[in-house]
């Protein structure tokens, strides 16, 4: 009698070391950075990845509908307070775990679980790489807070407010992966402050084109972060009476502005990986593939203004693919990029 061969199981966490455990989780919470983050030279990937890890777990307590607003806010200030190394993550992640939801992903409970060793890879980058993701997390966590209490069925009030929005959720990111590449690449860091200010534009166009594809998704969770505003200025659509299959001209006029505005912060963006010097090629492919992906998102956004679902306006793989090749073949060339760019983006509304 033959024995039986033992069914092969995925290695548990413990087994893994510490880049594969942040790629692990990684795959469960965002391919997309999953995809990105590799392409950065070994010094970078590992806090980079960290951070975008400390980022998601705010996310997490944000998201977590069976939290009212002062645990988030008690949380997200708890959670800070660990990044800062002066709370301890066993007791946050204790707390925290029993109180999500099934809404929460799996993936998400996953991370929550292991925040003592997601800490534990933080608090052993240097200081200087240390200060710049606890920075980040607190004005996140802070920010994120102030649009708890809204009602946001209704959309924003003000363009201005949206911009507010997106600095908190993405600028502040671009902020500190700037900070990064700057702590990194004494090259990169002679451009600093012009990179700072694009930075927070990179984050706006990449969250905005988000916001833009996940219109109706939000919209059926009772959300909306488009700004009255604009919509007041180009025709007068009241964004109360936001509804799926509707084709009013006013809706259309006001949406179309907004990716124009989009597409000016992804102008912006290119502008940024411009400024990375060619031969540090990982680190230019981690921004064009991200806003490689955003341009080509932003044009079937453009292309199908009556999409109802966020899955009718997301890119092929084909897409993503030739992204990574055109990336690939251009990352040296400062002018090849700006025509593959204004290719990508035509047809798109001027950039404001």
């Amino acid at each position: 009698m033959s024995a039986s061969i033992p069914p092969i199981t995925p290695p548990l966490l413990d087994d893994l070391d510490d880049d594969a455990f942040q790629d692990h989780l990684l795959q469960g919470v965002s391919r997309t950075f999953a995809l990105t983050i590799p392409q950065l030279p070994p010094p970078l990937a590992r806090p980079v990845a960290n951070a975008y890890l400390l980022c998601r777990i705010v996310d997490t307590i944000e998201d977590e509908v069976a939290l009212d607003s002062p645990q988030k806010r008690q949380f997200c200030h708890h959670f800070a307070q660990v990044v800062r190394g002066a709370y301890p993550p066993e007791r946050l992640s204790q707390d925290l775990a029993p109180l999500l939801s099934t809404t929460t992903l799996p993936t998400e409970h996953e991370l929550i679980g292991v925040i003592p060793r997601v800490l534990r890879i933080t608090h052993e980058l240097d200081a200087e790489q240390q200060d710049t993701l606890a920075l980040c997390v607190e004005i996140m966590a802070r920010g994120m807070a102030e649009f708890q209490d809204r009602d946001l069925r209704h959309g924003l009030a003000t363009l201005a407010e949206m911009d507010s929005y997106c600095y908190y959720v993405a600028g502040v990111v671009g902020e500190m992966l700037t900070r990064l590449f700057c702590h990194y690449s004494p090259q990169i860091a002679a451009h600093r402050d012009e990179m700072m200010q694009l930075a927070v534009s990179f984050g706006q166009g990449l969250q905005m084109t988000n916001i833009l594809k996940d219109l109706w998704d939000d919209h059926d969770r009772g959300v909306c972060w488009l700004p009255q505003d604009v919509f007041d200025r180009t025709g007068g659509f009241p964004l109360a009476e936001l509804r799926p299959g509707h084709d009013d001209p006013r809706f259309r006029a006001g949406f179309r502005e907004l990716i124009g505005i989009a597409h000016g912060h992804l102008c912006n963006a290119l502008r940024y990986t411009l400024l990375i010097p060619p031969h540090e090629a990982g680190i230019r492919e981690f921004c064009l593939w991200a806003l490689g992906m955003a341009v080509l998102t932003l044009r079937k956004i453009a292309r199908h203004p009556d999409f109802r679902a966020s899955a009718e306006v997301k890119i092929t793989r084909r897409a993503v693919k030739a992204t990574i090749l055109t990336s690939r073949l251009l990352r040296s060339s400062n002018a090849g990029l700006k025509t593959a760019f204004a290719a990508a983006g035509m047809g798109l509304p001027a950039a404001h």
